[in-house]
């Protein structure tokens, strides 16, 4: 039974639709590539009440599908390839359907309230012929009510994402993940950090996992992530992208030079180059240009946004880690803020789509959140602790790592269990949802604005997260063998003039 015999029975009534929505999605996807990505996977074609419109949504997916370029033009000339642009209603009605975008922010909503009506289509014309076969005294009505519970269940099935999975299907996919465990040999199971205490503990980050990285001002959280990114691309090959909602673009891949060339950051902002230090400078930063680091230092990212970046990242260049700096600074848009009424729950809105972004890609999502002043006014070591999450508890609810940065030097701490703490800085996992919970000390060179194993360790070492040897060290922890490492090498160039060795904050 069609639409229109459904309604005529009913009286002769409209059926749902949203033709002005419909336009208006049509014209956002061809439109605006991030709308396409978010909205493309939540649409069918017959979501669209229009035959033209499924006839253009049809040629819209197809290009997707193939990798092509989506716009009015492609949509043409991919209608008239198939025979079908007159059936779309002729070049002019798609041209037309771009006048009627008003917004493509709030896409997920329009194509969310297009699967409502065809819902309710749907549900109008399959009851209307149950009830008409139900009056029809030839009909079997147990074989009548098994039909109508199928066609009910489709619906459900096709519209509504499954929540459950046969156990059966469970245990093959962990069975296989073990497997695939025990063939690598540094115990790697998730992207590695290339910082080994850390990923001996977490055994690197995993998919679908959200970690928060948090820490009071000044105790490097950017340098920090910027450390694990480039040790992820660089060393391990690992395609990852960086969001930046406080730096610039160039302002982190000034940090990165920095770190890599091993030249203060204010030296490079100055252009106050000995010859030596502009040798290093080209050398030494080659690698950062085939790096596979994506940085977006889109301001006041709305986490619609993030998903839609993420996607198309994910889907062109198979990004493996996605870095959010940081947390506070992102906005769940302003229909979200309407609804919950204040800072709080917008974050827990936030965190929350996170974790559920993590999981759609299959990548491990870092997000550096800022802590309270509560650590400050705390005496003692004033280490950081989970209540100093600032905002929201959700975050340490979805969060299934937390990690926290302190460094006893910053409190005028000189001196700790671990020894001596000049240019130390502590990595305190508090939470860990798959795995124990510990510290990890690391070297904080601030002048270069990156993060450091403490030891002196070999690319072959780090590849293969290997510690070296005891005998290596003092009893000190001071290394008595120098081995070369691209992630810690100290060695510089013959230097053409006096080498200053102070501190710069950077």
């Amino acid at each position: 039974m069609s639409y229109e015999q459904a309604f005529n029975i009913n009286g002769g009534n409209k059926p749902p639709q949203a033709v002005d929505l419909e336009e208006s999605v049509l014209g956002a996807l061809m439109l605006d590539a991030n709308a396409l990505n978010t909205a493309i996977e939540l649409l069918h074609e017959e979501y669209f009440y229009k035959p033209e419109h499924q006839v253009i949504f049809r040629a819209i997916h197809k290009l997707f599908e193939q990798n092509q370029p989506v716009d009015m033009m492609t949509v043409t000339n991919q209608l008239r390839h198939s025979g079908e642009l007159e059936a779309a209603g002729g070049a002019y009605h798609i041209t037309e359907l771009t006048s009627h975008v008003v917004s493509a922010a709030h896409i997920e909503y329009y194509s969310r309230v297009l699967s409502e009506k065809y819902i309710s289509r749907e549900l109008i014309r399959i009851s209307t012929e149950t009830i008409t076969n139900a009056y029809d005294e030839t009909t079997d009505v147990v074989d009548l009510l098994d039909k109508t519970e199928g066609r009910l269940m489709d619906i459900n099935d096709k519209n509504f994402k499954t929540d459950f999975h046969p156990i059966g299907d469970l245990v093959y996919a962990a069975t296989e993940q073990i497997n695939e465990a025990s063939e690598n040999t540094d115990g790697m199971a998730g992207v590695p950090s290339g910082f080994l205490e850390l990923d001996r503990i977490t055994a690197g980050f995993h998919p679908g996992t959200l970690i928060i990285l948090a820490a009071r001002p000044a105790m490097g959280k950017t340098a920090f992530a910027l450390s694990m990114a480039r040790n992820m691309a660089i060393d391990f090959k690992k395609p990852v992208a960086f969001f930046s909602l406080e730096m610039t673009g160039v302002e982190l891949a000034m940090r990165l030079i920095s770190g890599e060339a091993q030249i203060p950051g204010d030296k490079l902002k100055k252009g106050e180059l000995q010859p030596y230090e502009r040798v290093q400078l080209e050398q030494r930063t080659q690698v950062l240009n085939d790096a596979k680091i994506f940085i977006d230092d889109t301001p006041q990212l709305t986490i619609y946004e993030l998903r839609a970046k993420c996607r198309r990242l994910k889907q062109h260049h198979d990004i493996q880690m996605v870095f959010i700096d940081y947390l506070q600074l992102m906005s769940a848009g302003s229909d979200s803020m309407n609804r919950n009424g204040n800072r709080e729950q917008e974050i827990s809105t936030i965190s929350r789509q996170l974790k559920a972004l993590s999981k759609e890609l299959g990548i491990p999502v870092l997000a550096m959140s800022q802590l309270s002043r509560a650590v400050e006014t705390r005496g003692g070591t004033k280490k950081p602790q989970l209540s100093d999450l600032r905002e929201s508890g959700a975050i340490e609810q979805d969060a299934d790592i937390v990690m926290f940065i302190y460094r006893p030097e910053y409190y005028n701490i000189n001196e700790d269990d671990k020894g001596a703490t000049a240019g130390m800085a502590d990595i305190l996992i508090a939470k860990h949802r798959s795995g124990g919970v510990g510290e990890v000390r690391l070297r904080f060179v601030s002048k270069y604005a990156r993060f450091e194993n403490p030891q002196f360790v070999t690319n072959e070492q780090l590849a293969n997260n290997l510690m070296p040897q005891n005998d290596a060290f003092d009893s000190a922890g001071t290394p008595t063998i120098l081995v070369d490492s691209k992630i810690n090498r100290q060695d510089s160039f013959p230097p053409q003039g006096d080498m200053p060795d102070e501190e710069v904050p950077y």
